[in-house]
């Protein structure tokens, strides 16, 4: 049946395999008949191999595993290789009178008593024929010597074995099932395990060809490949008489199944180029698509399964992961506890350490040993113990972390896998999407459980395996992340290897040693009891001589891996296997050596060393069609298969499978099924065999040339191409492969996820980096794809990974952008549509498509083109308005809840200290980036914190009054003091203050100062200033006050050394002080008064006096007391420190007051932080600015230079900034304005942004943003209540508190216009311009009057009022409003009111009102409607002509609601709106329904028309311009809401009267506890994605 092999190989399984793809399935074909010789193999294990396929193809597929194919041949009849000892033994007896018999029989049947029971076993035919398997040319008289010899043999064993049989059945010894097997055929051997084993005819396909009647000329020679034919030649009429009976057994019981085809065969053959012939095989070919495509249909429709690869929309309530994860783990560790013997005595001692610390505070217990000892299994058996002791209502959660080698496990997923597992099992409540996708809330979410699981009273019992094969992203093998109190009723066991890094940070993190425990090399009795519980299960044994060299060679290390290694060995040996003939190695490594050996020796070294480097090269393990795919794309192992041999079709050359099987076969105990998505792929079983095959495979060399062979496979360039191939007896020929297709999806919907898993590793590691860049990095759906099915972290693996090896800016960037769009990702649960992604990804890179064509440029292209032909409503984003990657911003320390009020950084150990208003003191590592500690104690702000003692220990001061100790290694709490402070102190009002040559701790207030030992509690002092004076600082232990007359007294408090006083200089009358700030290098204090000073006091009370120029409100002194530095406003001066004097050499302008200052070590670099959100880096010695920072967000209040990085921090923001002065420039981003301005507006184009920073302000700043700088400042004389422009006209509008109206030509800016304010001097509310720029509207506390805009000389000039009406002291403000064409004003109040004033008649009519303060009238371009939104959830668009309510929108998202600002369209068809919900959203003014939602992270503040969309600027300060594209027709299934968590109704008139739309998304967050499920349960009911054909 060659013939139709190669017909469905080469058309019918593409079909199939294309038609799995698209249902999520993977589709295998085992064929072990392809490609093989027709000569019987050595060893006897071809007929085993076959039925273990066959039940490995019915135990793993989900639909069809078996296809019969039977033709006019009934098969080879082969001498069974096991015969059972009775059953041999009766045969020989029925020969007892043929010496010779039984001697034949007995040369190749060998008894092994090694087996239980004992059974005899068939030599190889080597044993007696050497040259038989010899394929050498030189030995090709030899080898076909034997093979004749071997088959006249074979025949002769076969008759003695049939003869004996018949006798022994007829004496009743044996059944007739047994004598049986010594006639059926190898083919009928498979029918029987495919066909009529557990009722398999659902799960099969049968075609059967018959050949019509044989004609007379037609001899055996001319059917011989079609018929069974003896040794001499001639027809085998038994076999035939056989084949008849399996016909007429199929034909009577699978007529279902049943294709029959009557062929007459040409010269002997089938021959695919004649006509019927081709009619034949492609009948074959359509009857096997059709019947599988709908076996496979049947199979898994209806059936409930994650569809692999899958991006459809479902939020489950609880992740298959989960599920999946929780069942690997518990199945692994039932298996791996079962050979546990000898470690009674140390899981006694565990468990009596969980017994004692059940109901207190405790550390976790950790288990340690050198590598392969056993930890696994003995954490695996703890869990089993515990589960049969503890209460029905514990938890036992464990995860073996090195299960799924050579991948490294992250912390996040481990720690979310144990979170969600936990509180489905205890009815907790889940963490929310963003919290489990985010480290430090994850991290504190853990801990949260544990505590509360322990408040409930459950016993919570968590097991990590190996913490050392966590993969060290976040810094893991710190165990910052791990707990060292653990609260009663929770036990935390871990193990991890003696020699890692992991063990070396536990050893630091736990004080205690009871804490350790070890895990010992096993002795020689132990090792005894495993070796006989392991020979036990595989039904073996050994002789007394082979049990005694196994335990040698296992005790010289007593270690239960190495004892496995021998044992997977041993378990093969017959009881007369040699031990001359072995050789068992003495240690773990020098044992795998052997094995890998002994695997060469039979099956060839390229082979071996090809499956073993594929394997472990592969990410996630290969599936077996994968394995033989790659194999077969390797040209040494091709050369190696066929060295002596051709291919069976040179144009088509692959790896005969049934060399796989055999290898496979024997690297039983080495491999492992890994089942993820009910898709098994095979694996490495230990990491330590991973390990010695990298090492003896995946040389240099090879690994590179291994890695682009799975590179190219899962790029598909070699699927339907022909590959050249190179092999001995041939030219270099061209030939098909006969891989599979990679595209990245294989249908809508369903990607290709095995190449996402594989594809990025490879091409990175075999240097295909050109290929990287152009399918991965580059390719926006590739980067949508795998965020999508396989989670964004994963894709920002990838790209880090690529970082480390490439220098590509443009990767480390689009990593960056994607790490910014991590957390809406994480809030959406994963679920972001394309349309989201491609807009989030365009509005962070757009303005870097230009500097970096080659990568963001087409990405920014594809994303651009994509969302230009979308089918859905979209807007698309033309410019950058989200923060953009790259810039000097490197990372942002996140950990605190409320604003940072101090710090302090340890450069030697790399520490910074920072202490919040919500009293927690943070610690995080500089050199990682890495939170290490949440100090929490403190019931109020931490005002001051200072790091001691070598950075080992730091000190905490609280406006609770306490002062702290705290532990920086382990984080516990050393010391407190209650009272050292007054309550509620203020921010730097209080200091703390070590004086480190009497171990003196200093704690002052303006008007106290308390000292302690550094290590008591016990108070030695505290004195009270006198009133009037004014505690300035301490130096050493000598403290420094100054009274109001000017007199400062230096005091000993400690000592009781008599008090100095000096009267400063020119103080005769009161003096009042500005600053202060301490020298302890210089031993002196500088004091700079109001009335203009700068004195220098030191110890002695020596004084020196000099005019000071300014009164700063920032003044310190760099670490070499070299530059003093002081801030007054908007000017940082620094002066020159040189003994007495102080000189002034610098004076830096900022556009904003300064509000922090840092000098670099070397006084060559200055970071200064100011109120407009931006840092400034300057030259001291030239005073250049030379760079400028944006990014804040909040007023810099602290700024510290470390190393080549800027640490910067906001008493208004809850995390520190580490700003890069290394960084590359050409992706800086363009600055913005500041965030949270008091009142904003842009033109229409986006170029000029006009704002005023704070309400008390008085001028207005001009900001070009193309630049990035602020162009102009407009001074004002009182301050500014709003602004707008005029767009068409360029004019820009300014009312103020005084009630005057300024007006600048934007051309003309210093010609101003002014509008004089009312009689009543009111200040002015709103302003509105019509339309047409022909009217402004300008609305006062107390009236509203209407001006004309018109143009003398071509300059613009302001008549009027025009008109005007009165607001009564009743009437609520106005709040915004919209000037209409016809002079008609809409305007909205504070308290909700809606009126239409007509200044033609005076007359006003009332409109429906809001509930809450309107916030934005707008009306449309051409006059016809208005849109009315307020601070609720409402907003009403308003026909104007007439005057009629058209829709009413209401709109709840899952933050706060209220609309900020509107625009419409140039045609007005729709209407664009800004929300406090941070959205910008579009309505279709016809017919008010929702268009299209848009997340910009920012409330937006003001919009304005813009072609086909809007600019915009959010709150945020960024300018946002984007064009809206709308199709003619609208899905029905399409929603909006999707990728937002809100719910909206429309009412609208007429048309739709009395009705109302709705639509609805679920605001409520999945919550996997209120589901009572049981995970093993749905383990082993989920279906298989695998459909595997034998």
């Amino acid at each position: 049946m060659s013939s139709e092999r190669k017909a469905l190989l080469e058309k019918a399984y593409p079909e199939v395999l294309a038609f799995c793809r698209n249902l999520g399935l993977v589709f295998e074909v085992v064929d072990l008949c392809w490609g093989i010789r027709g000569v019987s193999s050595g060893d006897h294990e071809a007929c085993e191999i076959f039925l273990q396929e066959i039940r490995n193809c019915k135990r793993i597929s989900a639909g069809p595993a078996f296809i019969a194919l039977l033709g006019n041949r009934y098969g080879h009849r082969a001498l069974p290789r096991l015969i059972p000892e009775k059953q041999f033994e009766a045969l020989l007896s029925k020969l007892s009178k043929n010496p010779e018999s039984v001697k034949q029989l007995s040369q190749w049947f060998l008894k092994d008593n090694n087996a239980v029971p004992p059974t005899y076993i068939l030599q190889p035919i080597e044993a007696h024929f050497p040259h038989y398997s010899d394929l050498r040319p030189e030995s090709g008289p030899q080898r076909d010597s034997n093979v004749l010899s071997w088959r006249l043999t074979e025949t002769q064993l076969l008759q003695l074995l049939r003869s004996a049989a018949a006798d022994a059945e007829a004496a009743g010894d044996i059944t007739a099932e047994e004598k049986q097997r010594f006639y059926t055929s190898v083919t009928e051997r498979q029918f029987e395990h495919g066909l009529w084993t557990d009722n398999s005819e659902p799960s099969s396909l049968l075609f059967v060809r018959e050949i019509p009647r044989q004609r007379v000329r037609d001899g055996p020679k001319r059917f011989a490949k079609f018929r069974d034919l003896t040794a001499d030649g001639l027809l085998d009429a038994e076999a035939q008489g056989l084949l008849t009976g399996l016909k007429s057994r199929l034909y009577a019981t699978f007529q279902k199944i049943l294709n029959l085809h009557c062929v007459e065969l040409s010269k002997g053959s089938i021959d695919p180029k004649r006509k019927e012939h081709a009619q034949y095989l492609d009948s074959v070919c359509e009857q096997f698509i059709s019947q599988m495509t709908a076996r496979i249909g049947a199979a898994v429709e209806g059936r409930c399964r994650k569809i692999r690869g899958s991006t459809e929309e479902e939020r489950e309530e609880i992740p298959h992961w989960v599920v999946e994860e929780v069942g690997r783990n518990t199945v692994m560790s039932a298996e791996l506890c079962g050979g546990l013997y000898g470690r009674e005595g140390l899981l006694g001692k565990l468990c009596v350490a969980m017994w004692e610390s059940t109901n207190v505070h405790h550390t976790p217990l950790v288990v340690h040993g050198a590598a392969g000892m056993g930890k696994t299994a003995l954490l695996c058996k703890l869990a089993q113990e515990m589960r049969s002791v503890l209460d029905a209502g514990a938890v036992v959660a464990i995860r073996l972390l090195s299960s799924r080698h050579p991948q490294r496990p992250d912390i996040d997923h481990v720690l979310r896998s144990i979170c969600l597992q936990v509180c489905l099992a205890c009815g907790l409540a889940p963490p929310s999407p963003l919290t489990a996708n985010t480290h430090q809330e994850l991290l504190q979410f853990f801990r949260n459980i544990l505590t509360e699981v322990s408040k409930q009273g459950n016993t919570l019992l968590i097991i990590l395996d190996a913490l050392d094969q966590l993969s060290d992203r976040h810094r893991a093998h710190k165990l910052r992340w791990l707990p060292a109190d653990i609260p009663p009723n929770v036990h935390l066991v871990v193990s991890m290897d003696t020699n890692s890094e992991a063990f070396a940070n536990m050893r630091l993190k736990l004080e205690t040693l009871g804490s350790f425990f070890e895990v010992q090399r096993l002795s020689r009795d132990e090792g005894k009891q495993v070796m006989e519980s392991y020979l036990r299960a595989s039904q073996r044994t050994l002789t007394n001589e082979q049990s005694t060299a196994v335990l040698q060679s296992f005790e010289s290390t007593g270690c239960p891996l190495h004892l496995k290694l021998i044992l997977s060995v041993a378990r093969r040996w017959t009881s007369f296997t040699l031990l001359t003939d072995v050789h068992l190695g003495t240690s773990t490594q020098e044992m795998m050596s052997q094995l890998f050996l002994m695997l060469e020796e039979k099956h060839g070294k390229e082979l071996v060393g090809g499956a073993l480097g594929y394997i472990a090269l592969a990410r996630e393990g290969l599936l077996e069609a994968e394995l033989r795919d790659v194999m077969s794309l390797d040209d040494d192992v091709i050369s190696e298969v066929y060295r002596y041999s051709l291919p069976p079709t040179p144009a088509l050359i692959r790896m005969p499978p049934l060399l796989w099987a055999r290898l496979r076969r024997d690297l039983e105990d080495q491999l492992e099924e890994r089942w993820t998505d009910g898709v098994a792929a095979i694996a490495l079983r230990s990491r330590h065999l991973w390990e010695a095959v990298s090492a003896r495979y995946l040389t240099s060399g090879r690994r590179g040339r291994s890695l682009k062979i799975i590179a190219e496979y899962f790029l598909g360039r070699w699927s339907g191409k022909l590959k050249p191939a190179s092999l001995p007896g041939l030219s270099l020929l061209l030939s098909d492969r006969k891989v599979p297709p990679q595209p990245l999806w294989f249908a809508p919907g369903l990607a290709n996820i095995r190449k996402l898993q594989e594809l990025p590793y490879h091409l990175l590691h075999a240097g295909l980096w050109d290929e990287l860049r152009q399918e991965v990095i580059s390719s926006a759906e590739w980067l949508y794809c795998k965020s999508r099915v396989c989670g964004l972290s994963s894709v920002i693996q990838d790209l880090d990974q690529c970082s480390q090896y490439m220098d590509c800016t443009e990767t480390r960037l689009v990593r960056d952008a994607l790490v910014l769009m991590k957390p809406s990702v994480d809030f959406l649960d994963g679920h972001m549509d394309m349309s989201l992604f491609y807009t989030e990804l365009l509005a962070r890179l757009c303005s870097l498509a230009t500097p970096f064509p080659s990568v963001i440029g087409r990405l920014c292209s594809q994303c651009e083109e994509w969302l230009l032909t979308c089918p859905e409503p979209i807007l698309v984003p033309k410019c950058s308005f989200l923060r953009q990657p790259g810039g000097a911003l490197q990372h942002t320390l996140t950990g605190l809840q409320g604003g940072v009020l101090c710090q302090d950084i340890s450069v030697e150990a790399e520490l910074l200290v920072a202490g919040s208003d919500d009293g927690v003191v943070a610690v995080w590592s500089l050199a990682d980036q890495q939170l290490i500690h949440s100090l929490l104690g403190h019931t109020g702000a931490v005002l001051s914190v200072k790091v001691i003692e070598s950075s080992a220990h730091c000190l905490s001061l609280a406006a609770d009054g306490s002062l702290r100790r705290w532990s920086l290694t382990n984080g516990q709490q050393l010391l407190c003091i209650q009272e050292a402070v007054p309550v509620d102190s203020a921010p730097s009002t209080v200091h703390i203050h070590l004086s480190e040559p009497s171990q003196l701790l200093f704690v002052y207030s303006s008007t106290q100062v308390k000292v302690w030992k550094l290590d008591s509690v016990e108070l030695l002092c505290s004195s009270s200033a006198d009133e009037g004076s004014v505690v300035l600082g301490v130096l050493e232990d000598s403290v420094f006050s100054l009274t109001d007359c000017g007199v400062v007294t230096i005091s000993h408090p400690v000592s009781g050394t008599q008090t100095v006083e000096t009267q400063l200089e020119n103080t005769q009358r009161r003096l009042t002080l500005g600053n202060s700030v301490m020298l302890p290098k210089h031993g002196k204090v500088f004091v700079v008064s109001n009335e203009g000073f700068l004195y220098q006091v030191s110890r002695t009370g020596r004084q020196t006096a000099a005019e000071f120029p300014l009164v700063p409100s920032l003044l310190s002194v760099t670490e070499e007391e070299k530059i003093l530095i002081a801030g007054s406003d908007r000017t940082l001066t620094l002066f020159n420190i040189d003994r007495d004097s102080v000189d002034r050499f610098l004076d830096l302008q900022h556009d904003d007051s300064v509000l922090s200052a840092c000098v670099s070590s070397d006084c060559r670099l200055l970071a200064s932080g100011a109120a407009d959100q931006l840092i400034r880096i300057w030259s001291v010695t030239t005073g250049a600015l030379l760079d400028t920072l944006c990014g804040s967000d909040a007023p810099v209040t602290s700024v510290a230079l470390y190393n080549d990085f800027v640490v910067s921090a906001s008493t208004a923001a809850t995390s520190f900034q580490l700003w890069s002065l290394k960084y590359n420039t050409h992706h800086k981003p363009t600055t913005h304005i500041p965030a949270g301005c008091a009142h904003v507006t842009v033109t229409r184009d986006g170029d000029q942004v006009f704002f005023v920073r704070q309400q008390s302000q008085k001028e207005v700043i001009s900001w070009n943003n193309h630049t990035g700088s602020l162009s102009q400042r407009f001074p004002l004389l009182a301050e500014v209540c709003c602004l707008e422009v005029a767009q068409h006209k360029r004019l820009l509008l300014c009312g103020l508190t005084t009630g005057t109206v300024l007006i600048y030509p934007l051309a003309l800016p210093e010609e101003t216009l002014c509008i004089p304010p009312p009689e009543s001097l009111s200040k002015v509310l709103c302003l509105a311009v019509s339309p047409q720029e022909k009217h402004m509207a300008v609305a006062y506390e107390d009236s509203v009057s209407l001006f004309e805009i018109t143009t003398r000389d071509s300059f613009p000039t302001v008549e009027g009022p025009l008109e005007g009406f009165p607001l009564s002291l009743l009437h609520a403000p106005l709040s915004s409003m919209a000037l209409l064409s016809d002079r008609r004003l809409l305007y909205g109040t504070s308290c909700g009111e809606v009126k239409l004033y007509k200044f033609s008649s005076g007359k006003s009519s009332d409109l429906e009102s809001h509930r809450s303060r309107v916030t934005c009238v707008r009306a449309s371009n051409w006059g016809n409607h208005a849109l009315v939104g307020s601070e609720d959830a409402v907003q009403r668009l308003w026909a104007l002509n007439p005057v009629v309510l058209d829709h009413t929108m209401e709109y709840k998202g899952f933050f706060f609601e209220g609309v900020l600002s509107a625009a419409f369209s140039d045609s007005d068809q729709f209407v664009f709106t800004g929300s406090q919900d941070r959205t910008v959203k579009v309505w279709d003014v016809a017919t008010g329904n929702l268009l299209y939602v848009q997340y910009v992270y920012s409330p937006v503040v003001k919009m304005v028309t813009f072609r086909n969309g809007f600019v915009a600027l959010s709150q945020q300060g960024s300018v946002i311009k984007e064009v809206f594209r709308c199709p003619d027709h609208i899905s029905p299934d399409y929603n909006p809401l999707r990728n937002v968590k809100a719910q909206y109704r429309v009412v609208s008139r007429d048309k739709n009267q009395g009705s109302q739309q709705c639509s609805l998304s679920d605001l409520q967050d999945f919550n996997p506890a209120q589901f009572n499920l049981n995970l093993m349960g749905m383990l082993r009911t989920k279906p298989s994605s695998t459909c595997i054909l034998f």
